[in-house]
């Protein structure tokens, strides 16, 4: 029991430091003549500097978020709506080498209006197969290394349906396919939707 709950936690913090990695993807150029970069396409002295954008999905439709940098230190006194990290739906990643591993992201669906409901402030969770999920065949993983000892098995489909929208997600989740695992405080990222790419 002890031997789980150290693995369980020495994955928890990989899982952390990985989210920090990707989060390092969201990094920044100055915004000249060429506009803003894309966050994989920065290294470098330039990050954590000014803002970038990456590629997400939402309700099936991919979009582009711009981040405005990559460490929130505000507080946080409600649930924030999730961002999550998974396996590439296409064949070409939102996020990729050299600056982090092959991955997506998933976020709510945006509101026409605001109506006070959307925020800018998203909390990092990993999207991995869980073992019923691997054990069953419902879950296809994609087994990633993010820089720990031992690859993790983020989600690339869950009965043979793509995960671009936070329905899909969470419907898996709740059915016991995927486990959702919360990167905590040091994952919060300041970040907002602009318009399909």
């Amino acid at each position: 029991m002890i031997s789980t709950r150290i693995q369980t936690a020495t994955r928890l913090f990989i899982a952390t430091l990985s989210l920090a990695a990707v989060a390092l993807a969201f990094v920044a150029a100055p915004a000249g003549a060429a506009g803003l970069r894309n966050c994989v396409d920065i290294a470098g002295p330039q990050s954590g500097r000014v803002g970038c954008y990456e590629l997400v999905w939402a309700n099936d439709v991919e979009y582009r978020m711009t981040f405005s940098n990559t460490r929130f230190t505000g507080a946080t006194p409600k649930a924030l709506a999730p961002f999550y990290v998974l396996a590439p739906q296409t064949d070409r990643p939102q996020g990729a080498p050299p600056n982090t591993f092959p991955h997506d992201h998933v976020v709510r669906a945006i509101p026409s209006q605001n109506h006070g409901t959307y925020s800018v402030q998203l909390q990092g969770f990993f999207v991995l197969c869980s073992g019923q999920g691997i054990g069953s065949g419902a879950c296809v993983p994609s087994w990633t290394s993010v820089g720990g000892p031992d690859p993790l098995p983020f989600a690339k489909t869950v009965n043979g349906q793509p995960l671009m929208s936070t329905t899909a997600i969470e419907a898996a989740a709740d059915a016991g396919d995927l486990a959702l695992i919360n990167l905590g405080p040091g994952a919060v990222i300041v970040g907002a939707v602009n318009s399909p790419d």
